[in-house]
């Protein structure tokens, strides 16, 4: 028996629990699903993802879970599934062969029947359809030809003339000209944009620089006023409670004196008969 047949087989036979075992008849299915051709508009995969995320959810919080090596493969399969379900739903393909590159496809066959992991095949074939897809969009062509057109290629159709091959030749030299014209035209915009932001960066810190010095300015005269402030008010106080004392003095002399002024007039004037 090979190995990728016998860790398949340990597999099988370590899932003792229903649970796990609907999980494994479940990720089969996603597997082979994944692996088809499928319409835009079909949905069970993505239920069917779902459903495992929940699976193994419940088999990681079971008593008698299985070793933390299966439960990890279990993981990365899940995730795989989903992070191509991911992928599939962005609108570039160059995004698209981007997100691919970062999925970790398992490391064992689901079953033993599987002599390579059923993921790292989708794996492979998503890789090649979205290089091909981004061949595509370069050249300006259909990607549902392009196959036809290897096969013609590779077994080299009779009626091809060297003619023909050389205007192919010259129009894809044009098309990477053009693209690479384009791009030298990106990275000198690119550039100058750098330049000018940098420009913008050195300005807007000079005015920042001289506005936080005109702000300490500010506060340190302002810190000067209102010391003086508090000084003038010290004083002006001490001031004006000298001038009450000496108006409270003078207006009981002044009333003292009227007081015994009235009593040296009645005594002085005789009575009016």
């Amino acid at each position: 028996m090979a190995p990728a047949e016998e860790a398949g087989y340990r597999w099988v036979v370590m899932a003792a629990s229903r649970l796990e075992l609907n999980l494994v008849r479940l990720l089969c299915r996603c597997e082979a699903m994944a692996a088809e051709k499928r319409d835009p508009d079909e949905w069970r995969l993505e239920k069917y993802v779902g459903a495992l995320e929940d699976m193994l959810q419940a088999l990681k919080a079971q008593a008698s879970k299985p070793a933390s090596e299966v439960i990890n493969e279990y993981s990365r399969k899940v995730d795989f599934l989903k992070g191509m379900l991911q992928a599939e739903k962005l609108t570039s393909s160059s995004e698209k062969a981007l997100a691919n590159q970062f999925l970790a496809p398992g490391r064992v066959p689901t079953t033993a029947r599987e002599r390579v992991p059923a993921t790292k095949t989708v794996h492979l074939q998503s890789r090649a359809r979205y290089t091909s897809e981004m061949r595509s969009e370069l050249l300006g062509t259909d990607s549902s030809e392009e196959p036809e057109l290897d096969v013609r290629k590779r077994i080299g159709v009779a009626g091809s003339r060297p003619g023909d091959e050389k205007q192919s030749a010259a129009e894809l030299d044009l098309v990477l000209q053009r693209h690479q014209n384009l791009q030298e035209k990106l990275a000198e915009e690119m550039l100058g944009l750098a330049r000018s932001l940098k420009t913008h960066t050195l300005a807007a810190q000079s005015v920042i620089k001289k506005d936080n010095q005109t702000l300490s300015h500010s506060l340190k005269m302002a810190d000067q006023n209102l010391e003086k402030l508090k000084t003038e008010s010290e004083r002006l106080e001490q001031h004006t409670q000298k001038s009450v004392n000496w108006l409270l003095w003078a207006v009981l002399i002044i009333v003292c004196f009227i007081f015994i002024s009235m009593i040296l007039f009645i005594r002085i004037m005789p009575k009016l008969k």
